[in-house]
């Protein structure tokens, strides 16, 4: 759209969208002396990043380093340059490894709320990868008391994770307690959080964790330079002059279109298109396309449509951050990231075959059961694993739940051969790929797929196995339950350089247009450096925006 009437409302710098990007990017305008407006779809804000583990991959800011865990600018661009196969240019991926330190330091340095610790142990994706680090990357909140946001707390979404018991649990806790039934650590850590999730409502606490605590710290940051945010406020179009610089944006309020003026540009940070129907029939592949996504509902490609529009160019649109999943009769989606490691299992084509790590990194896992032509997968187990390791948000020793029969999501039989026939899969195929199973789990050893050869195999494996990812399946009655190539988001979107700019097909930038987030192509192309890689990167790109619209 052409700009042929007056602003209803300007700003400097207009965000378009409330996820873990589009917040930093407001944040980082507002301490950068601008004026700046957050508009949100959806009736509560967060995105996706309120949905999520919270966790945020963005190397060599002073948490880590505080931690002893330091690299050079190189080491770390020699690990994006590795994973990331000459897809993405240098430049935007330099600036992601210098600038990452830098928001850190901001966050630090110039807000009350914004904290983080190291996750330790939680290894990048591919430490083996030149420039990997087994030990890990990845940081995190810790708990964020809701008080502090008074009643902007009602509009924080909750929780799409499964906690047991209310517990108060980061991600640093989560791989502890997990081992509950194997190891002191991991029962010290149950007692631990019971006794704080005690004491807490005692002190009427109202802590959050994991993306909320992102996001409730990010909200209060913006609240305390009384940014607003307005809610139930959908970009309609984006609005250019006869330059063709972009001005600002159409938005609906209150049943009305409104146009929103932006003197010094505008940042798209609105997610992918998880939950566009036809988006992703046009882009994903066959088998991607029916919608397992943990992305937030409003996610339906707005801001990409709007940027395509104005003659942006995208990439990376047959690609998302897939994650093996199954969704539940709630309508929520679980996602399988722990359970993939429990020794006494294995994941199962239709057929019955074994066909990959199953405790791969889940990008990994999802390309090769695309790869492979697999519409779903079985994840079989045994009732070891049962008794000893959670599952799909059920604590150990607990049956499924009977609605997970009901469905057909789960089948329970006491041995392999009925098991097949309550699922598909071949009797003899199914026999045998668990027989060859049993004797790499005796051997130690995963010569067919190497599982547990990774650092991060093992992060939720049990310590206490020789592999900590191989045992046996051999203790009936056996369970399966359904899988499906599920996703966090999708990876493809509008086309930026190093500066965060939004560019058209010849590579210039489009004057005016920023992007951030799944609404951008994922500088990691078509891989994840680590934990929080999609949300590391959103931010960092959600500062640069920033800074460079301060100074245009």
């Amino acid at each position: 759209m052409t700009a042929a009437r007056p602003a209803d409302h300007e700003v400097d710098l207009l965000v378009v969208g409330s996820g873990a990007g589009g917040m930093t990017a407001a944040l980082t305008g507002a301490l950068e002396g601008l004026d700046v407006l957050v508009v949100e779809k959806a009736s509560v804000y967060g995105g996706s990043t309120a949905l999520s583990g919270g966790a945020v991959w963005a190397p060599n800011n002073h948490v880590l380093e505080a931690a002893g865990v330091t690299d050079s600018e190189e080491r770390v661009l020699e690990y994006v340059e590795h994973i990331t196969e000459g897809r993405i240019s240098r430049a935007r991926l330099e600036a992601l490894v210098h600038e990452g330190p830098a928001m850190f330091e901001m966050f630090r340095d110039r807000t009350r709320h914004l904290r983080f610790a190291w996750c330790p142990g939680y290894s990048d994706y591919h430490p083996e990868a030149p420039g990997g680090r087994p030990e890990g990357r990845s940081v995190e909140c810790p708990p964020f008391d809701l008080a502090v946001l008074g009643e902007l707390a009602d509009a924080l979404p909750g929780s799409a994770m499964a906690v047991p018991g209310g517990l108060v649990l980061t991600g640093a806790d989560y791989v502890k307690l997990n081992m509950i039934t194997r190891t002191w650590r991991g029962r010290r850590t149950a007692l631990r959080l019971g006794v704080q999730a005690t004491w807490n409502k005692l002190r009427r606490r109202r802590l959050v964790t994991l993306g909320r605590s992102l996001i409730g710290r990010l909200r209060a940051s913006l609240a305390d330079l009384d940014v607003p945010l307005w809610l139930d406020t959908p970009l309609l179009e984006l609005v250019r002059d006869e330059t063709g610089r972009v001005t600002g944006a159409v938005v609906e309020r209150d049943g009305a279109s409104h146009r929103i003026g932006a003197r010094r540009g505008v940042v798209v940070a609105t997610g992918g298109f998880d939950h566009n129907e036809a988006m992703r029939k046009e882009y994903l592949p066959e088998i991607g396309q029916p919608d397992v996504s943990g992305g937030a509902a409003s996610n339906t490609g707005d801001g990409i449509l709007a940027g395509q529009s104005v003659g942006a160019a995208v990439d990376l649109m047959d690609d998302a951050w897939w994650m093996p999943a199954m969704r539940m009769s709630t309508g929520r989606v679980h996602s399988f990231v722990a359970e993939r490691s429990i020794p006494n299992s294995l994941i199962l084509t239709p057929r019955g075959d074994r066909f990959t790590n199953e405790a791969a990194p889940y990008v990994t896992f999802v390309h090769d059961q695309i790869d492979g032509g697999h519409p779903y997968l079985w994840f079989v187990q045994d009732q070891t694993a049962r008794r000893r390791y959670p599952f799909g948000g059920i604590v150990p020793g607990k049956d499924l739940p009977t609605e997970w029969y009901e469905a057909g999501t789960a089948h329970k039989a006491a041995s392999l051969r009925r098991l097949a026939e309550q699922t598909g899969m071949d009797a003899a195929t199914l026999e045998a790929s668990v027989a060859r199973f049993n004797e790499l789990a005796a051997a130690g050893r995963d010569t067919d797929h190497h599982r547990g050869e990774s650092a991060y195999d093992r992060y939720y494996g049990d310590p206490t196995l020789d592999n900590p990812v191989l045992g046996p399946v051999d203790a009936p009655p056996y369970l399966a339950v359904r899988i499906e190539p599920g996703d966090l988001g999708t990876k493809g979107g509008l086309l930026t350089d190093e500066r965060a700019r939004v560019v058209d097909a010849s590579g210039a930038a489009i004057p005016g247009l920023y992007a951030a987030g799944n609404a951008s192509a994922a500088v990691m192309g078509n891989d994840y450096a680590g934990a929080g890689a999609t949300i590391g990167p959103a931010m960092v790109f959600g500062y640069i925006a920033a800074r460079d619209a301060a100074r245009s």
